[in-house]
């Protein structure tokens, strides 16, 4: 049978709850993901104590959803990618005649709708594309997992190209760098804002066992330093834990209270790992991390625009894509 020459660029994304409804089965399939939250005693254990956590959580996330609109901005803002990406493939690349599509990993489109419609529509060519620049088993890794995972349940298999990171892709930096100007120009003085970079967190033992993210993270934000030539004073801190284990340090809720006590009164947050706006950079940042920072006395605290659908970074998507299709043609 003759191979079509159309491909399918498949973004890879968490999702997030698109009602106050959805937040309860969400979070049941986050805290189900063996690759985010490791537990003993198998699948059937985890789906246990999946259900227990998310049953108790529920109603407290729901409220926090509730304050910046009922849903998961993540929702529109991953769809807005889609569309963009897509019509930058259709205005600048029809020849190689690309489809985007959406898998969501814990939550609508799922990855195994995504890949059933792939298949019933005819696509052997498929690139998989994270919405995570750097690299780590429980983003990255988890989406690639579950796809291995529906590939052997549907019983299909695509010619496919995978990509793994592209924090050192120049759009990509020159985006994070424009929002950054973007976040900048809102203060009355910019030369006197400090930058902290929040990246979400991940238990220590996962680094010790070798997830390059944490070192990722670190890279990206040097990168970007240098890029701006060290314009400014600096640091990273970590946010998001959850559970009992040892997560990565300095905390940001910590850092804050650092900063404050250091004297600083002009703070612009940047969401490092995150390339769109969420409930951690719009709820946690910009809500909860705001008291931290209005009782430290950093009288200007500002939380930077997430990427969302940036030229420069749909382009990097684009790049990254591109060439992993043409490798993929000329095999």
């Amino acid at each position: 049978m003759p191979k079509s020459d159309k491909v399918a660029v498949v973004l890879l994304q968490f999702g997030g709850p698109d009602s106050l409804d959805a937040v309860e089965p969400f979070l049941y399939n986050l805290f189900s993901d063996p690759d985010i939250f490791e537990l003993p005693f198998g699948p059937r254990f985890q789906r246990f104590v999946a259900g227990q956590i998310s049953s108790r959580r529920a109603p407290s996330v729901a409220k926090k959803y509730g304050e910046i609109g009922g849903k998961s901005p993540i929702v529109e803002k991953t769809e807005e990618q889609v569309m963009a990406l897509q019509q930058l493939f259709d205005s600048a690349y029809p020849e190689l005649n690309v489809s985007v599509r959406l898998a969501g990993r814990y939550w609508k489109p799922f990855t195994a709708d995504t890949m059933k419609s792939l298949a019933d529509e005819g696509f052997d060519d498929v690139v998989l594309l994270p919405l995570y620049a750097q690299y780590s088993k429980t983003n990255a890794g988890s989406s690639f997992n579950e796809w291995d995972r529906e590939s052997a349940k549907q019983q299909k298999r695509f010619n496919e190209r995978r990509i793994r990171e592209y924090y050192k892709h120049p759009k990509y930096l020159a985006s994070l760098n424009a929002r950054i100007d973007e976040g900048l120009a809102q203060f009355e003085n910019p030369d006197k804002v400090f930058l902290l970079f929040s990246a979400h967190g991940t238990p220590v033992d996962m680094v010790e066992r070798g997830d390059p993210y944490a070192q990722q993270i670190r890279e990206t934000m040097e990168l970007l330093m240098s890029l701006r030539g060290h314009d400014r004073h600096y640091t990273l801190s970590f946010q998001s834990k959850v559970g009992p284990k040892k997560w990565l340090t300095p905390a940001t809720t910590d850092t804050i209270k650092d900063l404050g006590r250091l004297g600083m009164t002009n703070v612009l947050v940047v969401p490092i790992a995150f390339v769109s706006d969420h409930i951690e950079t719009l709820h946690e940042l910009d809500i909860e991390e705001r008291h931290t920072a209005d009782k430290a006395g950093i009288t200007n605290y500002r939380i930077m625009t997430g990427l969302n659908s940036h030229p420069l970074f749909i382009e990097c998507l684009a790049d990254v894509a591109i060439q992993e299709i043409n490798a993929m043609r000329h095999e």
